[in-house]
């Protein structure tokens, strides 16, 4: 205990997961459906696994670049120019190690100690926890479940800024709602980072699992060159890339330099070989990219289908990324649902607690599964519901 209290008090008081307790009861248990964690039942596709095969066979294990290989950064700039209607340029691209990682080097670039993060709540309980790490203050400003879905209280945000605020965080498509920001709602908060002189951290990591069009829309539909938005992203959901920590940047070119240099202080960059890897996933994925879509909106269509039909479950039909959040009449203890429902349903959810305050009675399943188990498990949870 005493070398605990020598800690700094933000180590000390990192929140722990609330997902993990859950995953590391159900973790073994014969028949559990495990639907609690963000991410597909697929490995990495081969075509993946064997370019990253091949840079290790080459011999590719020294250090390198720290923005990245020259080769992955212009794959990166030829994905974005095929997704999101302009012309990407290489230097605007840093690679991390992972999605995570991004999130925290965002986080040093924008926020200090005793400054203000705002973000939108429910949240991956990551982002507010990194911040708290940093010494920043995070600030949740809760999303509202209206009859037509969740919404973004844009009056809200604004009255959370204060004098010590310095970023604001949004993730669209929502982990864990299944929110989409419209294009207004992308307008209006720029408008109002413009106003106060905020740093947006965008995370649009699920911004091609969209179910109401090509893309969900995104700030480099409605930004200017000048603005200032730092996108954080990752090869983990698209590509069924989860282990393998590959991330990146989107940042103006004149702040290349500086993320470079936090990278060199933090990880002195990501394996080259692992590099090989993601420029084939940016380059020959798109087609296992539009089936893993494809799978999401067949499971997220019959997973609601079927709860729909049990008496006391409520949820808004999620527009976008893979995860369904639903809460259940009378639940109060969602941490103590989530362990009920490995005991008693043998399915493995998140509790809607991990995800903050505003998250307690709901839970979250990811539907980014095999159809039949999405289908099974949608049974049990209403059993289960049904017999409480």
């Amino acid at each position: 205990m005493t070398l605990v209290k020598n800690l700094r008090l933000e180590a000390r008081e990192a929140p722990p997961s609330g997902i993990y307790p859950v995953i590391d009861y159900g973790r073994g248990k014969a028949g559990l459906i495990p639907l609690w964690a963000g991410e597909g039942h697929l490995v990495t596709p081969s075509f993946i696994r064997d370019a990253a095969v091949q840079g290790l066979t080459n011999g590719e294990t020294f250090y390198t670049y720290q923005a990245g290989i020259p080769d992955l950064r212009e794959a990166l700039a030829r994905y974005h120019t095929r997704n999101f209607d302009r012309t990407f340029s290489s230097d605007e691209f840093i690679v991390t190690a992972g999605g995570m990682h991004a999130i925290m080097l965002a986080l040093q670039a924008t926020a200090g100690k005793g400054d203000e993060v705002l973000y939108l709540s429910p949240a991956w309980p990551n982002l507010p926890a990194a911040a708290a790490v940093a010494g920043a203050i995070p600030v949740p400003v809760p999303l509202r479940e209206g009859s037509n879905g969740w919404i973004c209280d844009i009056d809200a945000i604004e009255a959370a800024v204060t004098p010590r605020t310095t970023a604001l965080f949004l993730n669209t498509p929502s982990n864990p709602t299944g929110w989409v920001a419209s294009h207004d709602d992308l307008r209006q908060i720029l408008e109002l980072a413009r106003r106060h002189g905020l740093w947006i951290i965008a995370d649009e990591i699920y911004s091609l699992f969209s179910f109401e069009g090509r893309r969900a829309p995104s700030f480099y539909d409605v930004m200017d060159a000048e603005d200032r938005v730092v996108f954080v992203n990752t090869f983990s959901k698209n590509w069924a890339m989860t282990g393998w920590r590959v991330g990146w940047l989107n940042v103006h070119p004149s702040l290349s330099k500086i993320f470079e240099n936090l990278v060199q202080c933090s990880t002195s960059g990501v394996p080259q070989f692992l590099q090989r890897g993601a420029i084939a996933a940016l380059d020959e994925g798109d087609g296992f990219l539009a089936e893993q879509i494809s799978t999401a909106k067949t499971a997220r269509d019959a997973l609601c289908k079927i709860l729909s039909w049990a008496e006391g479950i409520r949820f808004s039909v999620p527009q976008g990324a893979f995860y369904l959040f639903f809460s259940i009449d009378g639940l109060k203890d969602s941490k103590e649902a989530a362990f009920e429902l490995v005991d008693k349903a043998n399915v493995g959810v998140a509790p809607g607690s991990a995800f903050g305050r505003a998250g307690n009675g709901y839970l979250r399943i990811c539907f980014l599964r095999d159809l039949k188990q999405v289908e099974e498990a949608a049974n049990r949870v209403a059993d289960w519901a049904r017999a409480r």
